[in-house]
């Protein structure tokens, strides 16, 4: 079961195109991570799945396949934006007194015994919370509205490790109390690594990665050897080359059983060597058993030895 499909799905601002040929069925159940550098269209990609932008192509449908936007999926929803939108100058209190107002399902018991074991005033205006009592003054919100989808923009940041570690707590256990799937935006690799069991990267408006994490970092490897010897290197398809010195590291598309070349080392990649290595080299296609067209692996190659 997927919680969001999408197919051929494109935004296009003007004459540009935020988004394009976007064509996902992200599964239900999962911490999925949608992971890019600014100006991928991350943000332009929730706001879609969320019903907050229409589409110039394609179509996009979510929780088992009600049209973004539509009644029944906002009711299932529920999104925290980049920027954690709450109306400063209106109390704890008063912020859950007008997302109840707003919403046709909200636990309030929820919010407010979760506000208290955090330790967050009621009385106090929302404007003068910490960063961290802020995202978790909008975390709760949206978790009261009991969703089956929470959607996340960039919501750990700008907050400090102590408060990202606790957001991200937060998030995983709703996910596994409540069932909530999760899908969030953002660039600390670091964090993702240990919650994320779905990814996608994109890039330049396009998807070039997506698949179950654990899938993925089975199929890559990264090998270490001599810098002089990367030509000579003739095994599965290369994602990134780079040098530290006399010695090469490649990621490369192989698992555990594949040989290692004579003079070389291999060890598992990690998310973030993954997630990095796709970026840089975006033209790579993922568990295929070629390069893509167009794909320079002369200038792969230089880049090692130079």
């Amino acid at each position: 079961m997927n919680i969001i499909e999408t197919s051929g799905l494109g935004k296009r601002y003007g004459g540009t195109w935020a988004l394009r040929e976007c064509t996902l069925a992200i599964p239900d159940g999962r911490v999925t991570a949608l992971v890019g550098p600014n100006g991928a269209g991350k943000s332009t990609l929730l706001n879609l799945a969320v019903g907050l932008s229409a589409p110039s192509a394609g179509e996009v449908s979510v929780l088992d396949g009600r049209p973004a936007g539509s009644p029944a999926a906002l009711d299932g929803i529920a999104f925290v934006a980049q920027d954690t939108p709450l109306y400063k100058n209106l109390s704890v209190a008063d912020m859950l007194y007008v997302t109840r107002s707003l919403n046709r399902r909200f636990d309030q018991p929820y919010a407010q015994a979760r506000l208290d074991e955090l330790g967050i005033p009621p009385k106090r205006r929302a404007g003068k919370l910490s960063g961290g009592q802020q995202a978790q003054l909008a975390l709760t919100l949206a978790l009261a509205r009991r969703p089956r989808l929470l959607v996340l923009d960039e919501p750990v940041a700008m907050l400090d490790p102590v408060a990202r570690h606790d957001f991200m707590a937060t998030v995983l256990t709703a996910m596994a109390a409540d069932g909530v799937s999760v899908l969030l935006s953002s660039h600390v690799l670091a964090e993702l690594e240990r919650v994320t069991g779905y990814l996608i990267l994109l890039s330049r408006g396009r998807v070039h990665l997506a698949g179950d994490v654990d899938a993925l970092l089975a199929s890559h490897r990264v090998l270490t050897g001599p810098a002089a010897d990367v030509d000579r290197y003739a095994g599965r398809p290369v994602v990134h080359a780079g040098r530290a010195e006399a010695q090469a590291h490649l990621l490369v598309q192989a698992t555990a059983d594949d040989p290692v070349p004579p003079g070389w080392t291999a060890r598992a990649a990690s998310l973030e060597e993954l997630a990095l290595a796709y970026l840089r080299e975006p033209g790579a296609v993922a568990l295929h058993g070629t390069l893509p067209p167009g794909h320079d692996r002369g200038a792969e190659k230089s880049e090692v030895t130079k």
